[in-house]
């Protein structure tokens, strides 16, 4: 696991063995914010011991951005934190989170010790807003990504927590294309120092907007060239590479073309409804 100080009191973790997945810690007067937490009990469990005996505070509260595991299964071992999230959050995490979490119990033996813990606080509309040890955290839905997605905003080091809102391609396998575009383009007219990915590296303060619109241009450009379809065959969405959409193949050290294919497929189920085969 990779850890990054990002401010005086923003640190950023990136794990090492599930894919360039990042968390969060915000030190406080009074303790300490984790925002999100990483997939293998070890690595959250080096985080809790960093803020423990590094930093030597505790952790008071935990944000989930979004309910899917390789960003919430840590989350048990912050046994004393008040846990945060949206209530599509929590309403997913009580059904296809338990779901799938005893699926991941049957093959990974490492898994067997997590437990899932539901959000205590949780919010619908409007922005959610904590005032903790002279830290000031708004936290806003941008649905897309999924549909319980959120950011977390601290405004005194205006850093934003972007969980999977922001990621090296747009993903929106289990959300929504149109809530996702609108996600990306209500986030380029705030001017953040830094934006912490869901996954991969900080986006730093002069590569914000080059980011956002090259995230809202891959977007386009996939809808245009299935707009551009004569027909829906295997090979001619196979046609649509991840390049022709503007983004490098080789992020999250390739993972992203595996990414890429399953953007293609769920646009063109949504756009066309034919059966494909």
């Amino acid at each position: 696991m990779q850890r990054e100080r990002l401010t005086d009191d923003i640190y950023v973790f990136t794990s090492e063995l599930y894919a360039q997945v990042t968390a969060g810690v915000v030190v406080t007067s009074v303790g300490a914010v984790v925002i999100d937490t990483l997939v293998y009990p070890e690595e959250t469990r080096a985080i809790k011991r960093f803020v423990e005996t590094r930093l030597n505070t505790r952790v008071k509260y935990v944000i989930n951005t979004h309910f899917h595991a390789d960003h919430t299964t840590g989350t048990c071992f912050f046994e004393a934190a008040t846990v945060l999230g949206h209530v599509r959050c929590r309403e997913l995490l009580d059904k296809r989170g338990r779901e799938s979490l005893e699926r991941a119990k049957s093959s990974a033996q490492e898994l067997q010790e997590v437990e899932l813990v539901l959000p205590q606080i949780v919010f619908d509309q409007g922005t959610l807003t904590m005032h903790i040890g002279g830290k000031t955290l708004h936290l806003w839905a941008t649905p897309g990504h999924s549909p319980d997605s959120i950011v977390c905003h601290v405004k005194e080091d205006n850093v934003l927590f972007a969980g999977d809102t922001i990621m090296p391609i747009p993903y929106f396998v289990d959300g929504s294309y149109d809530d996702f575009y609108a996600s990306l383009e209500s986030l380029r007219s705030s001017s953040f120092e830094h934006i912490v990915q869901g996954h991969g590296e900080i986006i730093l303060r002069g590569e914000i907007e080059e980011k956002l619109e090259s995230d809202i241009e891959y977007l386009l450009k996939l809808r245009q060239a299935l707009d551009n379809l004569k027909e829906f065959t295997p090979a001619a969405l196979e046609s649509i590479d991840i390049e022709r959409c503007g983004k490098s193949r080789i992020l999250l050290n390739g993972t992203v073309q595996q990414l890429h294919r399953q953007n293609v497929l769920a646009l063109a189920a949504q756009r066309r409804e034919p059966q494909l085969s």
